[in-house]
């Protein structure tokens, strides 16, 4: 499976926090690497949306549609500053 940028997901995003959160800065929780959602690699096929740290591949973010609800799991964050 190819792997998109984070762009793919910004029309979740804006769905799931109001405003735009591809330019929002992240910290990887397992790694440490600093980097813009954008920037993330992004999977579309599993069971919703997952992004994934560049560097070291790990989970940094999982959104997935639940009863009319986008639930999202930044838990693969250390920490995620909006822009």
């Amino acid at each position: 499976m190819d792997a998109l940028d984070g762009n793919a997901i910004a029309g979740q995003l804006v769905v799931a926090f109001g405003h735009e959160m591809t330019t929002a800065s992240g910290v990887c929780g397992r790694c440490g690497g600093q980097a813009l959602l954008a920037e993330t690699n992004v999977y579309l096929r599993a069971p919703g949306s997952v992004a994934r740290c560049r560097a070291c591949d790990n989970v940094l973010v999982v959104m997935v549609e639940v009863r009319g609800y986008t639930v999202v799991d930044l838990t693969g964050f250390s920490a995620l500053e909006p822009a």
